[in-house]
């Protein structure tokens, strides 16, 4: 389920900016990423996003992807992030830079479906091609973020997801139903529920729940 314990704000305030973001977790199956972008203070550029806290470890190479399931959203352009690398805090307390692997969407209601060969390598927001390949075996961070794509967009957002998922696309061996695994990020999920097998896909929960 989800839990705002286990996220954290980072925002362009870091470098000057006056960007802020928030999740709040409205129950253990909802939770809303929003905040207001700012993109005057740093001259057309700007950005917000919500973190998970610490190192995550997720071992993720059974799987082909992930999936998000949205049940609101205003139609604005979002990031998701992921890192494979957590380098220790500078001298300043912030963190240092490392390769982000990005994901942009524009979501409607519904499912947005994103495989590991859809995540693009970045380096401080540039596209870094010849970044060896990314290791879903150790995912040690997931980011939502908002930002401006060069003065594109500003103003508040809001995007409401039920649960961030990874998916195996191909077929189980089961005619009739598909396996999960436990939650591993939150610790403490009841036992899920069979789906059916003509989803032919089988999910691993990592933020939120579905009922």
């Amino acid at each position: 389920p989800w839990d705002s314990s286990l996220w954290t704000d980072s925002d362009d305030r870091v470098r000057g900016g006056k960007s802020q973001s928030h999740l709040h977790c409205e129950s253990p199956e909802r939770a809303e990423f929003f905040g207001n972008l700012d993109i005057t203070t740093l001259g057309g550029a700007g950005f917000a996003s919500q973190r998970t806290v610490g190192i995550l470890h997720l071992d993720l190479k059974d799987y082909d992807g992930l999936v998000i399931r949205v049940l609101k959203s205003d139609s604005k352009k979002y990031t998701l992030t992921i890192k494979d690398e957590i380098l220790p805090p500078r001298e300043d307390g912030r963190d240092q830079s490392t390769i982000s692997w990005e994901y942009d969407f524009v979501p409607e209601a519904g499912d947005v479906k994103i495989l590991w060969d859809d995540l693009k390598p970045t380096y401080r927001g540039r596209p870094k091609p010849e970044a060896k390949p990314l290791d879903v075996s150790s995912i040690k961070r997931i980011s939502f973020m908002m930002r401006s794509f060069f003065g594109e967009q500003e103003g508040d957002f809001s995007l409401t997801i039920a649960h961030l998922a990874a998916i195996n696309t191909r077929p189980t061996s089961s005619e009739s139903e598909v396996s999960f695994q436990k939650d591993p990020v939150a610790t403490h999920a009841p036992a899920p529920e069979p789906v059916p097998a003509s989803r032919s896909s089988w999910l691993s929960w990592v933020c939120g729940w579905a009922r």
